[in-house]
C-alpha cells in the first residue's frame, strides 16, 4: 500500500465506530452482506440500449451469489433474440458481480444486468421476505402456460384508429367492432395451446381451432375485421 506524504506525518487516531455493513432483507433474513456469496434473491429488471430502439427484461434467481436460473425476454430489435440465446448460455453459474462486467452481447441485456445488480444487492429482491426465497425454475411461471412471453403490440393512427396486433391472450385473428365502429372484443389464437396440441398428435387444422378463442362483446359485434388487413 503506498501512501501520500501527508497521510505517512499524520499522527494515528482510532476509528471507533464500526458497525459494519447495514442488513438487507435476503429470503426471510436479514443479512449483513460482505462478500459476493452473500447474496441471494430472485428479482426481475428492464433493460435498454443506446439509441432505445428494443428493450429486454431479465429474470434471475440468485443463490450464495450464484446465478442459478436467467429468464432472457427481448423486444423490438431482430438482433436482441440472437443475443438473447447467448447470454441465457452465459449467465447461469456466474457470479452476479462476474455477470456485471460480462459482456451479455446486447446493451439492453447489460443494462437489465446492471439494474437487477442494484436491486438484489441492495435487498430489493422479489423475494426479500420469501422464507429459502423461490426455487429454481421459478423464473418460467412469468411466460404461464405454452412458455411464451407476455406480449402486447398494438398500432394505432388518428387516420385510420387503433389495431389491436396480440396481447397476452394471444395473436390477434379479429376485432369485434360495433355500430359505432369502436373495439368492444376480440378473437385470438394462442399459439402456445396451438403448439401443444400438435406435439399432442392433433393436426395442424385441429390445434388451430381447439386454440382459439375470444373476449369481450364479439356475440354483440356489428363486424368483425382482420387487424392486419382491414
Amino acid at each position: 500500500m503506498i501512501y501520500s506524504h501527508e497521510v505517512e506525518t499524520m499522527c494515528p487516531i482510532a476509528q471507533g465506530v464500526a458497525h459494519g455493513a447495514a442488513p438487507i432483507p435476503e429470503e426471510a433474513k436479514w443479512v449483513k452482506a460482505k462478500e459476493i456469496t452473500d447474496i441471494s434473491g430472485f428479482t426481475h429488471g428492464i433493460g435498454w440500449c443506446a439509441p432505445q430502439q428494443g428493450t429486454c427484461k431479465l429474470t434471475l434467481n440468485v443463490k450464495e451469489g450464484v446465478i442459478q436460473e436467467a429468464l432472457v425476454e427481448t423486444i423490438g430489435c431482430s438482433g436482441m433474440t440472437h443475443s438473447a440465446a447467448m447470454a441465457a448460455e452465459i449467465l447461469p453459474g456466474r457470479t452476479i458481480l462476474e455477470a456485471l462486467n460480462t459482456d451479455l452481447v446486447c446493451d439492453a441485456i447489460n443494462t437489465a444486468m446492471r439494474e437487477l445488480f442494484l436491486q438484489i444487492v441492495y435487498g430489493r429482491s422479489q423475494s426479500a421476505f420469501s422464507e429459502e426465497g423461490l426455487v429454481v425454475g421459478a423464473g418460467l411461471e412469468d411466460l404461464g402456460k405454452g412458455l411464451r412471453s407476455q406480449i402486447g403490440t398494438t398500432y394505432g393512427t388518428l387516420a385510420k384508429g387503433p389495431r389491436y396486433l396480440e396481447l397476452t391472450d394471444g395473436y390477434i385473428t379479429g376485432l369485434a367492432l360495433n355500430e359505432y365502429d369502436e373495439i368492444i372484443g376480440y378473437k385470438f389464437i394462442n399459439f402456445g395451446k396451438m403448439m401443444d396440441f400438435i406435439k399432442g398428435g392433433d393436426d395442424a387444422n385441429t390445434a388451430f381451432a381447439k386454440a382459439q378463442g375470444q373476449y369481450g362483446r364479439v356475440a354483440d359485434a356489428v363486424k368483425i375485421v382482420d387487424p392486419r388487413k382491414e
